[in-house]
C-alpha cells in the first residue's frame, strides 16, 4: 500500500467493512481493478469542469462494487474542487412523487452535501458561509473600504444586492424565493442570529412542511416540493460554481427500489424523470452537473418493469454493440462493473491486513501464504460460485484477523478452515424478482 492512511481513514475502513458497509472515506487505500473506469471517470469530470454535464450509471450484480464504486468517485471528484452528494433510493426516496417521496430524496441529497473539509457531509451551512464571505470581501473591494469596516450597518444593503445580483444569475425556476431565503440567511449570518440562519438552512435543504410555517419564519410563499425540488439542485450546482467550485455531482445508489415500485405509471414517472435528467445533461440544457447512478442488470435490462421498459431511455443506454469483454467502452453513459477476479481480491485482501495493523497498531501473524489459503478455503466452498460476495469474503476475513488480534494463541489454520458459505441469496436479489 503506497499512500500513508491517516488514522481516521482506517478506523472508517475497517468499522464500515466489518459492518458489512463502504466506508465514507479512505476507499482509495482499498481500491484495486478499476484503473479503466477511474481514467473514464476522470476524463469525464473535465469535461464537467468546462462547463459540460454528465449522466453515468454503473451497473453490476450483487457484490460487484457499484456502492464502493460510487464513494470512490466521491474521493476522486472532491479532489478535483467538485461539491458532492451521495443518496440512496428507497421505497421512500424516488425521483417522482406527489406524496412527499421525491422531496424526501432531495432531503438526503442536501443532509450529505460534501467538499473537501467536510468529506463525511453537512457541508451546505459551510458553503453558503464562503459564498458570504467572498461577497463580503469583494463588496469592500469595490466600495474602497476594509474588510471590518464593510460589515457596518450602513453597508448591508450593498452586500445584499451583491448576493442578490449573484443569486439572480444562477437561479433558474424559484429563484425569487431561494434569492430571498439566502438573503434571510446572510441576515441570520450578520446579525449572529441562529434562529433565522436555521429558518433559511430548513427551507434550502427542503425541511418546510408547510407554505403557512415558511411564511411566517421567512416571509416565502413558496416552499421546496416534489416538483421543483430538481430545480433548486440546478440552482445549487450554478451557486457551487460560482463560489469558484469545479460542479456539483450526484451520486444515487440503490436504483433497484425505482425497479421495484409496484405500479407501472409511477415507475414509468420516475423513469421519465431520469430520462429528463439525462437529456437536460447531454443537450447542455445545464451546466458542471454530473449525476450517476447505482443499479444492477435487472433495473437496466429488464425489458418489462427496468429502464428498458420505457423506450426512450432504451434507445440512449444500450450497450455501444462493438464493446467485448476485451475491448471495452467507458465513454458510454452505461459502465458495466464485472466483479474482481482472484488476482484482485488477493491484492485487497493483502491492503486490508497492512491497514488493519495500521489500525491496531498490531502486526497480526497472517502472511501471503496464509491469504492464499484464506482464498482457497472460501472459494473451494460448495455454493460458492453462486452466492458468495466480496463484502462476505472481506468480513469473514477482518473477523479472523479481529479474533487473531484479541487471542494472539488462536490457531489461524483452524480459523480459516471453519469459513462456511451461506446459501441463502442476498435480499437484493430476491427483491428483484418480478411479481407475476
Amino acid at each position: 500500500m503506497a499512500a500513508k492512511i491517516r488514522a481516521k481513514e482506517s478506523k472508517a475502513i475497517i468499522n464500515s467493512l466489518s459492518g458489512g458497509v463502504v466506508p465514507r472515506i479512505g476507499v482509495q487505500h482499498i481500491t484495486v481493478g478499476r484503473k479503466l473506469e477511474i481514467e473514464a471517470f476522470t476524463s469525464a469530470l473535465d469535461d464537467v469542469k468546462n462547463g459540460h454535464s454528465m449522466c453515468k450509471f454503473w451497473i453490476g450484480d450483487f457484490g460487484s462494487g457499484k456502492s464502493f464504486m460510487l464513494h470512490l468517485l466521491n474521493t476522486v471528484a472532491i479532489k478535483q474542487k467538485f461539491v458532492v452528494a451521495n443518496a440512496d433510493f428507497t421505497p421512500d426516496n424516488r425521483l417522482y412523487s406527489n406524496d412527499g417521496k421525491a422531496l424526501a430524496l432531495y432531503r438526503a441529497i442536501m443532509d450529505n452535501v460534501a467538499i473537501q473539509s467536510k468529506p463525511e457531509g453537512g457541508a451546505l451551512s459551510t458553503l453558503l458561509d464562503k459564498w458570504i464571505e467572498q461577497e463580503i470581501s469583494s463588496t469592500a473591494q469595490k466600495n474602497g473600504v476594509s474588510i471590518l469596516e464593510i460589515r457596518d450597518e450602513k453597508y448591508h444593503q450593498h452586500i445584499e444586492q451583491s448576493l442578490m445580483l449573484t443569486v439572480n444569475e444562477v437561479t433558474d425556476t424559484g429563484g425569487f424565493d431561494f434569492g430571498v431565503v439566502v438573503l434571510k440567511y446572510y441576515e441570520g449570518y450578520i446579525k449572529d442570529d441562529d434562529y433565522i440562519k436555521r429558518s433559511a438552512l430548513k427551507w434550502l435543504k427542503g425541511e418546510y412542511t408547510t407554505k403557512t410555517e415558511a411564511r411566517k419564519d421567512l416571509g416565502v410563499r413558496e416552499i421546496i416540493n416534489d416538483l421543483n425540488y430538481y430545480d433548486m439542485l440546478k440552482n445549487f450546482c450554478r451557486l457551487f460554481v460560482s463560489i469558484g467550485y469545479s460542479g456539483f455531482m450526484i451520486n444515487l445508489d440503490e436504483a433497484i427500489n425505482l425497479y421495484k415500485i409496484s405500479t407501472a405509471p409511477t415507475r414509468a414517472k420516475n423513469y421519465e424523470k431520469i430520462l429528463s435528467i439525462f437529456n437536460d445533461c447531454f443537450q447542455g440544457k445545464v451546466s458542471n452537473l454530473f449525476i450517476n447512478f447505482a443499479g444492477t442488470k435487472e433495473f437496466l435490462e429488464n425489458e418489462r418493469r427496468g429502464l428498458f421498459s420505457y423506450d426512450a431511455l432504451k434507445t440512449r443506454l444500450e450497450t455501444n454493440k462493438f464493446e467485448t469483454n476485451e475491448f471495452r467502452d467507458y465513454s458510454q453513459p452505461v459502465i458495466k462493473l464485472k466483479p474482481l477476479n482472484h488476482s484482485e481480491i488477493f491484492v485487497l485482501l493483502k491492503n486490508l491486513k497492512e491497514i488493519f495493523d495500521s489500525n491496531y497498531d498490531v502486526q497480526i501473524n497472517i502472511n501471503d501464504d496464509d491469504i492464499k489459503l484464506y482464498m482457497e478455503e472460501v472459494f473451494n466452498k460448495p455454493g460458492a460460485d453462486e452466492f458468495l460476495t466480496p463484502r462476505e469474503v472481506i468480513r469473514d476475513f477482518l473477523n479472523i484477523l479481529n479474533i487473531l488480534r484479541q487471542n494472539p494463541s488462536a490457531d489461524k489454520k483452524d480459523l480459516i478452515s471453519r469459513i462456511e458459505v451461506s446459501d441463502e441469496r442476498p435480499e437484493e436479489y430476491i427483491d428483484s424478482i418480478e411479481e407475476l
